[in-house]
């Protein structure tokens, strides 16, 4: 089995990845990293692939897990909150993780009330356990809004 962590370009998605891999050297098993991306242009995947794979190094060096085994698996979906969370639960369903990390950034009750995320979709709708992981008070904005 695995750990999967749904990554998101942004300054905190290093929470969500260190914690995804202090889950996974836990059950001894591997990481796999999810990340939607609008479509699978080859150029464009290559140059994806390569900026999370610096991610997922910086990581795993600052976890104290720099041997942990790990995958990138990039998924065409689009732009909107439905498309990627749909690409993520997907996914998900097809890899058969033992559990999925997002992070979530910090939202006002207004902001939770009116306006759906990627986050609460996958939390509302995915079939394995789901760890969510916030950025501290103060702190940057999550990885998934």
């Amino acid at each position: 089995m695995s750990v999967a962590v749904a990554h998101h370009t942004r300054s905190s998605s290093a929470l969500a990845l260190q914690e995804g891999a202090r889950q996974a050297a836990y059950r001894g098993t591997h990481l796999l990293v999810v990340h939607v991306v609008e479509s699978l242009d080859n150029d464009i995947a290559e140059a994806n692939k390569a900026g999370i794979s610096d991610a997922v190094e910086n990581a795993l060096e600052a976890a104290c897990l720099p041997d942990l085994q790990w995958d990138v698996r990039l998924v065409p979906g689009g732009r909107d909150i439905a498309d990627v969370s749909e690409a993520i639960l997907a996914t998900v369903r097809e890899l058969g993780p033992d559990l999925l990390v997002i992070g979530a950034r910090r939202r006002s009750p207004m902001g939770k009330a009116f306006l759906g995320s990627v986050a609460q979709n996958i939390i509302l709708d995915a079939d394995v356990p789901v760890l969510v992981v916030k950025s501290p008070r103060g702190g940057h904005e999550g990885v998934l809004t």
